[in-house]
C-alpha cells in the first residue's frame, strides 16, 4: 500500500475493469465499486523514486488509486487505455451539446488527431470518433454547405482505413445529391469509395455503404463530361494491367448497379400485385375472378397504330393444326389479348388508344390454348417460353415503360457501366456468371431502351471465343428463360431481327460439344426463329437446319418439308441442302456396303488422304481402323462418324485433338478400343469420353490427362479395363 502527500491511495492488482475503495479512507482490500471513465481527474506513470513498478496512477475527486501491472508492456496498454477512454468520454461530452461551431470543429479535428495518433491498435479507436461525428449531423440537420465541407473533411484521415458508419453514409449520400460538384466529393470521397469496393464482402449487412457508393457514382456523372469521368473510375478501379488484382471490385460494382436499376422501377414493381404476373403471362390467361380490380400499367405507345387484318404467325411445325377460338375479353376497358402460341396463332388486331398516356393491359382467357398446352409433351404445369408468349402480338413493340426523368438518367449511368465492365477481358467470365441467372426485374425486361443498352453486353458475351462466357448466355435451369431466349426473334428483347440471336447460335454451336442434344433443344423450342432467319438467307440458320435434318433430329414429316422447303427458298440454303443430300446418298451406300474390316493408313496420310478413301469404296464393315503417324487432326472425325461398324481406332502420334473427341462421342457409342498415345487431347476431350460407355480399352500415354479427370472417366465408363496412363499427371 502506498500513499500520496493529499490524499490516500490504494494499491490493486487488476486482472479486470477499474474499480474502486469502498472507502477511500480506509485503504485496505480490493476495491468494490465501479468508478465511472468520467470521473478520472488525472492519469500518469509513477516515476518518483522507490515507486513500486510497473503502477498506473488514477487520481479521482478524494483519493488515488494505484493500478499494478504484471509488466511494462500490459501497464503501458492500460495507460494508453484509460487515457483513450477519459478523452473520448471528453469529446462526446462537448460535441453532444455544440454551441459555436467554430468550436466545434476546432474538437473534431483534435478528435481526429487523437485517434490518429493512438498507439493502440483496434477497430474501436478509429470506429468510435466517427460514431460520435455522425451521432452530431443525425441531430444537426440544419448545418451550412461550408459547414459540411468543413466536417468532411475535417474527418477524411479517418476514412482512409475505415468504412464509414451508417449514418455518416447518410451524410455523404445528403452531399453527393445536394453538392455533386463539391471538390470534396472528388477530393475526399473517391479514396473512400475504392476503398468500400475493394474491401467491401457483403452489401447485403451495409446496404447503405451500395447507397452512397451509387449517390458518388450519380453525382460523377453531373460534372462536366460526367460520363467521361464515370469511366476514368471504373478503368481506376480496374487497375492499369490487363488482369485486375482485386477480386472484390467486380461483384461489387455489379451489386451496386444492380440496386440501382431495380431502384429505376420501383414504382412499377410497387404495383405488381394489381398487374399480370409473369407467370399469367407466359400461360396466356388471367384468372379475373381471383384478382383485385386491375391498376393500369403505365406505358407509351409513340403513335396509336392502326389496325391491321389478322395474320397467321408461321411459328408452327404442324400446319394442320387447328386454330384455337378467341374469347372476348370480360373488362370492356380497351386490352391487348396476349396468347401463348399455339400452331397458326391468329393475333387479334390491336385495340385504340384511350389514353394517350395510360393505357390498360390485359390478358385474354384462351381456353382452347390451354388445352393443347395441357395436353403438349413438356406437360401440363411447365412455362412456356416469356418470349414466345409475351411479344406474339407486333402491336407489343410498340409499348415502353415511361421513367421520370432522374430515373432515366440513373439508368443510362449503371448501364453504361455494365457496357464498360463488359469490355475487360478478364472481368467478362465472372460479369457473365453474375448475369446469368437474370437478375433485372420483368418491368426492366420489357422496356425497349433498358434492353437496348444490355444487348451489347449480352454482343460482348457472343463474341467472346471462351465456353465459360458465352455458356452463361443459356439459362441456368431447364425451362427458365435466358439471355439467349430473350434475345431470340419474337423475344421482348430483339430489336434486330435476329442477328444477335443468330450470333448466339454460331459461337454456342461451335463450342457445344453435345450438338446433337443443343439442336434438340433449338429444334423444341426456337425452331421457328431458326426457319424464319434460314428464310431470310442467314448461313448460321441454314447450316442449323441442314443439321437437324442430317442428325434425324426432327421425326415429324410435315415439319421435315417445311424446313427443305425453307432450304430450297434461297440459294445459300438449296446449295447446303443439296451437298447435304449428296452426303446422304454417299453415307446410305456406304452403310449398305460391305468392304474390309481392318484398314491401316499410310504414315504421313492427311484428312483429305482418309475422306478421299472412304468415299471410293465400301466401308460399312470396317471395324478395326488404325490412322498411327499419320498427319490426320480433328477435321477426320466427320469422316470417322460414317463408319457405323467402327470398334476399334488407332490414332497414336497424330494431331487428333479435344474437338474430334467431342464428335467422337456423340455418334460412335459402340467402340470398344481408342488409342490416343501422344496426342493433344486435354481434359476438355477426354470428358467427353464419358458417354462411350462400350469402352473397354483406352491409351492416354504421353497425353495432358490430369488425376482428377482419370478418376472420373474411371468412375463413369464401367467396362474400361485396359488403360495406360503412363507419362501423364495421373500416372
Amino acid at each position: 500500500m502506498w500513499a500520496s502527500p493529499r490524499a490516500p491511495v490504494v494499491l490493486v492488482r487488476v486482472g479486470g475493469t477499474v474499480q474502486s475503495a469502498k472507502d477511500l479512507q480506509e485503504p485496505t482490500g480490493y476495491m468494490e465499486t465501479s468508478l465511472s471513465y468520467s470521473s478520472i481527474e488525472d492519469l500518469q506513470l509513477l516515476s518518483w523514486d522507490n515507486a513500486p513498478k510497473y503502477c498506473v496512477q488514477l487520481s479521482f475527486p478524494g483519493g488515488t488509486v494505484l493500478l499494478q501491472a504484471a509488466n511494462s508492456y500490459l501497464r503501458d496498454q492500460w495507460f494508453h487505455s484509460l487515457q483513450w477512454k477519459k478523452k473520448i468520454y471528453k469529446y462526446r461530452k462537448v460535441l453532444n451539446n455544440p454551441s459555436r461551431w467554430d468550436v466545434v470543429l476546432k474538437e473534431i479535428r483534435a478528435l481526429v488527431d487523437m485517434a490518429l495518433t493512438s498507439p493502440l491498435q483496434d477497430d474501436s479507436i478509429h470506429q468510435a470518433p466517427l460514431h460520435i461525428i455522425s451521432t452530431l449531423l443525425a441531430e444537426n440537420s440544419n448545418l451550412s454547405t461550408q459547414d459540411h465541407e468543413n466536417i468532411i473533411v475535417a474527418i477524411a484521415p479517418l476514412l482512409e482505413n475505415n468504412h464509414p458508419p451508417p449514418d455518416l453514409c447518410e451524410f455523404f449520400c445528403k452531399h453527393c445529391r445536394e453538392r455533386p460538384r463539391s471538390m470534396v466529393v472528388i477530393e475526399v470521397f473517391t479514396p473512400v469509395v475504392q476503398r468500400i469496393l475493394k474491401h467491401n464482402m457483403d452489401f447485403g449487412k451495409c446496404p447503405r455503404l451500395r447507397l452512397f457508393t451509387q449517390e458518388y457514382i450519380l453525382a460523377l456523372n453531373e460534372l462536366n463530361a460526367g460520363m467521361e469521368v464515370v469511366k476514368k473510375f471504373v478503368h481506376s478501379m480496374h487497375g492499369p494491367t490487363g488482369q485486375c488484382p482485386h477480386p472484390r471490385v467486380l461483384p461489387n460494382l455489379v451489386a451496386v448497379c444492380l440496386a440501382a436499376i431495380y431502384s429505376c422501377y420501383e414504382e412499377f414493381i410497387n404495383s405488381r400485385d394489381n398487374s399480370p404476373s409473369l407467370k399469367e403471362i407466359r400461360n396466356g390467361c388471367q384468372q379475373q375472378n381471383d384478382r383485385k380490380p386491375p391498376m393500369p400499367l403505365r406505358l407509351l405507345r409513340p403513335e396509336p397504330p392502326t389496325p391491321p387484318p389478322a395474320t397467321l404467325l408461321p411459328l408452327s411445325t404442324n400446319p394442320s393444326s387447328p386454330e384455337p377460338p378467341s374469347t372476348a375479353p370480360s373488362n370492356p376497358a380497351p386490352s391487348i389479348p396476349i396468347s401463348c402460341p399455339t400452331p397458326s396463332l391468329p393475333l387479334s388486331p390491336p385495340p385504340s388508344v384511350v389514353n394517350s398516356s395510360e393505357i390498360l393491359v390485359e390478358l385474354e382467357r384462351n381456353n382452347s390454348a390451354n388445352t393443347k398446352r395441357k395436353g403438349s409433351p413438356s406437360g401440363g404445369d411447365s412455362e412456356p417460353n416469356l418470349i414466345d408468349c409475351l411479344m406474339v402480338s407486333p402491336a407489343l413493340n410498340t409499348l415502353s415503360i415511361q421513367l421520370p426523368a432522374q430515373a432515366d438518367r440513373v439508368l443510362g449511368c449503371f448501364a453504361l457501366i455494365l457496357k464498360m465492365l463488359s469490355d475487360y477481358d478478364d472481368w467478362r467470365p465472372a460479369l457473365a456468371s453474375l448475369l446469368q441467372p437474370i437478375p433485372f426485374p420483368k418491368e426492366a425486361l420489357a422496356h425497349a431502351k433498358f434492353t437496348k443498352e444490355l444487348k451489347y453486353v449480352i454482343q460482348r458475351f457472343a463474341e467472346d471465343p471462351r465456353q465459360e462466357v458465352h455458356s452463361c448466355l443459356l439459362s441456368v435451369r431447364s425451362g427458365k428463360d435466358g439471355w439467349f431466349q430473350l434475345y431470340s426473334p419474337g423475344g421482348v428483347a430483339c430489336d434486330d431481327d435476329g442477328e444477335l440471336f443468330a450470333s448466339m447460335v454460331h459461337i454456342l454451336m461451335g463450342s457445344c460439344y453435345k450438338t446433337k442434344k443443343f439442336l434438340l433443344s433449338l429444334a423444341e423450342n426456337k425452331l421457328g426463329p431458326c426457319m424464319l432467319l434460314a428464310l431470310r438467307g442467314n448461313q448460321t440458320m441454314v447450316e442449323i437446319l441442314c443439321l437437324m435434318l442430317e442428325y434425324n433430329i426432327i421425326d415429324n414429316k410435315d415439319t421435315q418439308l417445311q424446313i427443305i422447303s425453307t432450304l430450297e427458298s434461297t440459294q445459300v440454303g438449296l446449295c447446303m441442302y443439296e451437298q447435304l443430300c449428296d452426303r446422304q446418298r454417299e453415307l446410305k451406300e456406304l452403310q449398305r456396303k460391305g468392304g474390309p474390316t481392318r484398314l491401316t493408313l499410310p504414315s504421313k496420310s492427311t484428312d483429305a488422304d482418309l475422306a478421299r478413301l472412304l468415299s471410293s469404296g465400301s466401308f460399312g464393315n470396317l471395324e478395326n481402323l488404325s490412322l498411327a503417324f499419320t498427319n490426320v487432326t480433328s477435321a477426320c472425325a466427320e469422316q470417322l462418324i460414317k463408319l457405323p461398324s467402327l470398334k476399334q481406332l488407332n490414332l497414336w502420334s497424330t494431331q487428333f485433338g479435344d474437338a474430334g473427341l467431342r464428335l467422337l462421342s456423340e455418334h460412335l457409342a459402340c467402340l470398344q478400343v481408342l488409342n490416343l498415345c501422344e496426342t493433344p487431347v486435354t481434359d476438355a476431350g477426354l470428358l467427353a469420353l464419358s458417354s462411350m460407355k462400350s469402352l473397354c480399352s483406352l491409351n492416354m500415354n504421353s497425353t495432358k490427362l490430369t488425376a482428377d479427370t482419370y478418376e472420373d472417366l474411371k468412375a463413369k465408363l464401367p467396362n474400361l479395363k485396359d488403360v495406360d496412363v503412363r507419362y501423364t499427371e495421373a500416372w
